[in-house]
């Protein structure tokens, strides 16, 4: 039971995890990618690894790596919202300084203005559960800290764009990564 729920847990935690790694290509426009988003993404490469590691390392509880993939797995719907959303916003890699061009607020955007990073949140907080490990908890804060920071880098690019006094409104609507009430 334990290697069948390992499995579930890393083929889970891959398949979310290379739907991220195509919207570099698939999805994101810039025409190279910069030291920030190559330091994201090689951070996720080394979490991802280091998750693997944990999930095949340790034993957990059934219930927390059931738990843990289906919020892994579950990531996907707002990912793929926001990719639908987006498609024709041109979006660019994470610490690109080229300034915003267009405003998305359909979609997940309605709520939150950084759905891909709540989604990527959201993947790696799932397979964090289901390493079920206490070891799994500082790579977790590292990435939310790393994330946190990127969409308040992407915020400042909107001041100084004509989109500047719409994003401030759009700012006070949605929330950041949680929807507000």
């Amino acid at each position: 039971m334990q290697f069948a729920l390992d499995l579930l847990v890393s083929v889970v935690g891959l398949v979310v995890f290379a739907q991220h790694v195509w919207a570099l290509r698939g999805h994101f426009v810039s025409t190279e990618m910069n030291n920030g988003a190559r330091g994201i993404a090689l951070m996720a490469i080394a979490a991802a690894l280091y998750y693997l590691g944990l999930t095949w390392a340790l034993p957990q509880p059934p219930a927390a790596q059931l738990v843990g993939a289906v919020i892994a797995l579950s990531s996907l719907a707002l990912f793929w919202a926001a990719v639908g959303a987006s498609r024709r916003a041109r979006l660019r890699y994470v610490f690109d300084e080229g300034r915003p061009e267009t405003l998305v607020t359909e979609g997940p955007y309605r709520v939150v203005r950084h759905p891909f990073y709540t989604s990527y949140i959201i993947y790696w907080v799932g397979w964090a559960i289901a390493t079920w490990s206490v070891w799994s908890i500082p790579p977790l804060l590292v990435i939310a800290v790393v994330y946190t920071l990127a969409a308040r880098f992407e915020e400042r690019l909107f001041a100084g764009t004509p989109l500047a006094g719409a994003y401030d409104t759009y700012r006070r609507q949605a929330g950041l990564f949680w929807p507000r009430f």
